[in-house]
């Protein structure tokens, strides 16, 4: 029989038994359940978060075996939603846990962050157009939201809370081509880019065909700090970084730094970060196109 103090004891000491009692009666939305997305589910449901609204319109591939929490023999084929929300309930069977098997759109945002505390972005890092819906959506709900992004072997994050600079300020992707949003996204997640000492093989990433390399350790690491990251802002302990602020760990060449870049995309750090890294990939200088 399933107990709910039993099964999350453990976390005591680490949080008082009130503020896990707080934990399970918050919600959290999750946009994307395929790399970062499926793990975040699962680590928040381990914390104890009592709530969650999940959205994903894929299905489950060989492709993803590399890095997805969800993706087995058993699954292929099947809906991320379904099969995530499955594995929650597994862990937690007394979740409240709506799933959106569309993903996020213009029709069911307002749905999709009903009673919602906290975001956590998982959507596919190419999903721009998702993201302008989402946190336009959050400004106005003044919801916050953590980004944490797997890059290389480690993670990159950035948050975004109510009152601080905000996703369009920091990043400035609008009126972009893609390919330019996916560059200045990277920078902007992880303006001392650790992980570009060792990419073997640059011809791997490929924003035209929105498509790069991948590993399951980052979405591992990018799962615990996000854990770490909405305790402390759903219990309002620990002292939280907001954008301009982020930080990055890579565990491949054992750093991690913080950054403050104030302006965002702005910044002229930022720009000579862009510069460094579009030679590295041999990308022409923006806005001359390939």
């Amino acid at each position: 029989m399933f107990s709910y103090d039993e099964a999350f004891s453990r976390n005591l000491g680490w949080v008082t038994a009130e503020e896990q009692g707080n934990l399970r009666k918050k919600r959290i939305a999750i946009a994307g359940l395929g790399g970062t997305g499926g793990v975040h589910l699962l680590t928040l449901a381990r914390l104890g978060i009592g709530a969650f609204n999940v959205a994903d319109f894929d299905t489950f591939a060989l492709a993803n075996f590399n890095r997805q929490a969800g993706a087995m023999m058993s699954t292929l084929g099947r809906p991320k939603a379904a099969v995530l929300a499955e594995m929650a309930r597994d862990i937690n069977p007394d979740l409240d846990i709506k799933t959106f098997a569309g993903g996020v759109t213009e029709e069911n945002v307002e749905q999709f962050f009903s009673g919602v505390d906290l975001y956590v972005d998982a959507l596919d890092y190419f999903a721009f157009d998702a993201r302008e819906i989402v946190y336009r959506h959050l400004e106005k709900r003044r919801i916050p939201a953590i980004i944490a992004a797997p890059l290389g072997m480690g993670a990159a994050v950035v948050n975004f809370l109510p009152g601080k600079m905000g996703f369009d300020q920091y990043f400035q992707l609008r009126g972009l081509p893609p390919r330019e949003k996916a560059l200045r996204f990277l920078i902007g997640l992880s303006p001392g880019v650790l992980q570009r000492t060792y990419l073997v093989d640059p011809e791997r990433v490929k924003f035209g065909e929105k498509a790069g390399p991948s590993t399951g350790m980052a979405c591992q690491i990018c799962a615990g700090v996000a854990g770490v990251e909405a305790l402390k802002i759903l219990l309002g302990r620990g002292g939280v970084l907001a954008a301009p602020w982020g930080f990055q760990f890579d565990a491949y060449r054992n750093k991690f730094i913080k950054t403050w870049r104030p302006g965002g995309m702005s910044n002229p750090l930022m720009k000579l970060m862009l510069a460094l890294v579009r030679m590295k990939l041999g990308l022409p200088s923006f806005p001359k196109q390939s």
